[in-house]
């Protein structure tokens, strides 16, 4: 029996820190073994582990996710099972399932996304990669042939997707604001339109990305399109899983969304919003989406990724949105602006040379020393470290960060 090679001591809570380094994941006091374990223990080594996530929670800078939440009253939820299973607008046969919450915040990111929700065809993803993976598999469908032309500046689950499509990837050189660069986006297609067949022009699929992971900048979706469209059909694909909700609401308008010539959108539920679970909502032009699949057992039309999806992101996502309601979710976005112009400022002040593109909540800086970094949870790429000044991120914070650079510096 495998289980019985694996003798271990019982649990000790002090070795659950959020902060464990990557090697140590596998913690042999975690081991499930033959026998039960002891709920009493097992429960409050998970009660204090989440403690220690919550006291580290004002210190996470670097990554963008809102820990500003509390789903604590909807506790009840975690004892039933809400399975989403194929089209949002579907009914299925086991009726255990909470598609109206997903329609209904389905419909509200297609506003937010400039169209109309008829218009679109759109579901719950586990995240952004997922609403990525599907912008591009629609895109495939639409254009077999094209390559998906992405900025230097994408995320890396593009060159993810990519590969599990089977599509060619071709880099396209970022400006000095980190958004995507029309003319290298040009010089790239001409170059691959002298290698496709005469009179069989393969479209191009265009990744704009909507708030790039590193400096935060928007691609401009409108003059991409317009760059891209002399060299055949185009479709573009907006990944907006930071930008998303930022660009909604920023002053400066970013040309960002359907309005502006993108043909599908995703966008995470989890960064903005606040969570307890990754989450994210894709949406695409209804002319564009593929045929759906059925299954005769569960009696639902089929256009996602995964079949199955969680009914509980779908109820909690649902729940943050009616307590905001577009005008509060306006006022998190443009305070969450303001704590990034402050950010910028101290920044400048301490010395660390900070740049921010344009109503982003996005501020890079000279990267700090490796104790700093481990304790502000900066992401950092190169001589550049970030912070991402999403809602928990407040003015006190940014202080104390500050106050540790200006240390550093003595």
């Amino acid at each position: 029996m495998p289980f019985d090679r694996h003798p271990v001591a019982p649990p000790q809570p002090a070795r659950l820190s959020p902060r464990i380094p990557l090697r140590q994941l596998r913690d042999p006091h975690l081991h499930i073994g033959p026998e039960a374990g002891d709920t009493d223990s097992d429960t409050a080594l998970l009660l204090e582990w989440a403690a220690a996530l919550k006291a580290e929670q004002p210190r996470v800078l670097g990554y963008p996710g809102s820990l500003d939440f509390d789903y604590a009253a909807l506790a009840p939820l975690l004892s039933v099972l809400a399975n989403n299973v194929g089209d949002p607008a579907s009914a299925d046969a086991s009726a255990i399932h909470a598609k109206a919450y997903e329609q209904a915040v389905i419909d509200y990111f297609a506003q937010s996304a400039g169209t109309d929700p008829d218009a679109v065809y759109g579901y719950m993803t586990a995240g952004g990669t997922e609403g990525l993976l599907f912008g591009l598999a629609t895109a495939r469908s639409a254009l077999p042939h094209a390559p998906v032309y992405a900025s230097d500046q994408a995320h890396y689950s593009v060159g993810k997707a990519a590969r599990l499509l089977g599509l060619q990837l071709i880099t396209v050189a970022s400006r000095p604001d980190g958004t995507m660069d029309p003319d290298d986006l040009g010089s790239k297609l001409r170059k691959q339109t002298l290698l496709a067949p005469r009179n069989q022009p393969p479209g191009v699929i265009v990744l704009a990305t909507i708030g790039t992971t590193m400096r935060g900048a928007y691609d401009d979706v409108t003059v991409l399109r317009e760059a891209a469209a002399m060299f055949g059909a185009v479709y573009v694909h907006a990944d907006a899983a930071l930008g998303g909700f930022i660009a909604a609401h920023a002053p400066s308008l970013p040309r960002w969304s359907f309005r502006h010539g993108a043909d599908s959108v995703s966008i995470s539920g989890h960064k903005m919003i606040g969570m307890p679970v990754p989450c994210g909502v894709v949406l695409a032009r209804w002319h564009l989406v593929p045929d759906a699949s059925s299954g005769e057992y569960v009696q639902a039309t089929d256009r996602t990724l995964g079949c199955s999806r969680s009914g509980l992101a779908a109820v909690l996502m649902w729940s943050a949105l009616r307590r905001l309601g577009y005008t509060g979710m306006r006022t998190r976005v443009l305070s969450c602006l303001d704590v990034a112009r402050y950010a910028a400022d101290r920044l400048a002040a301490a010395g660390a040379r900070p740049s921010r593109p344009t109503d982003s909540v996005v501020v890079c800086f000279d990267r700090p020393t490796p104790e700093i970094v481990d304790r502000w949870h900066l992401a950092c790429e190169g001589d550049r470290a970030h912070i991402v000044t999403v809602a928990h991120v407040d003015r006190a914070a940014v202080d104390e960060l500050c106050a540790d650079l200006s240390r550093m510096q003595r």
